[in-house]
């Protein structure tokens, strides 16, 4: 039987040490190839004017933009600590003049309608507290056609995908927070369900070890 969710802040990550320990992490896991750029490149999220929801430090969105040519990217993040970072990051890149950063919250973002060409966000999801409007942002701001990539973890993830999880957090400062996070992800079928009621109708869902990738597109 699966253990009932547990909503974690939608606050994102704040204070700098935590931001700071937190880029330790992901910087680790794109050192080690564990960033999801090549499978939302594969979703066909490879061109144009792309926004990022939840970017943390950025490397997701970075690697993006390095992995592809003429593209740039609008990450949105609620941590204005993470927005500092992620914008120190993409410095070390190289890469300032491809991507900005606003601080605002994604249940009412601050863009027209059919303004990107995808959307993308990696690990957020279960940080969402209206899950719904968030998806109908998406569906506003993208263009008809427009693809979208949303993955995360699930909490029915088997003793195997937690042990990886544990294995791969570091520092060891970080594991409280993923334990957090998984407790706070979704099933498939309750994501299924969510997706349902918003204005997302052409998605499909990929369940892989550790979690899930939602994919579609704008008709």
């Amino acid at each position: 039987m699966v253990k009932s969710r547990i909503p974690e802040t939608d606050n994102g990550i704040q204070g700098e040490f935590n931001v700071e320990i937190y880029d330790q992490m992901m910087s680790r896991l794109r050192d080690k190839g564990f960033m999801e750029t090549d499978e939302i490149i594969k979703s066909g999220i490879n061109k144009g004017f792309v926004l990022e929801i939840g970017p943390g430090p950025g490397y997701l969105g970075l690697e993006w933009l390095s992995k592809t040519q003429g593209t740039k990217l609008q990450g949105i993040e609620i941590s204005r600590d993470m927005i500092n970072m992620a914008r120190r990051n993409s410095k070390e890149y190289e890469l300032e003049n491809r991507v900005e950063y606003v601080d605002c919250d994604a249940q009412d973002m601050p863009f027209d309608e059919n303004m990107f060409d995808g959307v993308f966000s990696n690990g957020s999801l279960h940080e969402w507290s209206q899950p719904i409007k968030i998806f109908n942002e998406i569906h506003r701001v993208l263009k008809p056609g427009g693809r979208y990539f949303i993955s995360d973890m699930k909490r029915d993830m088997n003793f195997l995908g937690k042990w990886f999880l544990k294995l791969n957090t570091k520092p060891k400062e970080m594991r409280a927070g993923l334990i957090s996070s998984i407790n706070a992800g979704y099933t498939v079928t309750e994501i299924v369900n969510i997706l349902e009621k918003s204005n997302l109708k052409d998605f499909s869902i990929n369940e892989v070890f550790i979690g899930f990738e939602i994919t579609g597109k704008k008709e």
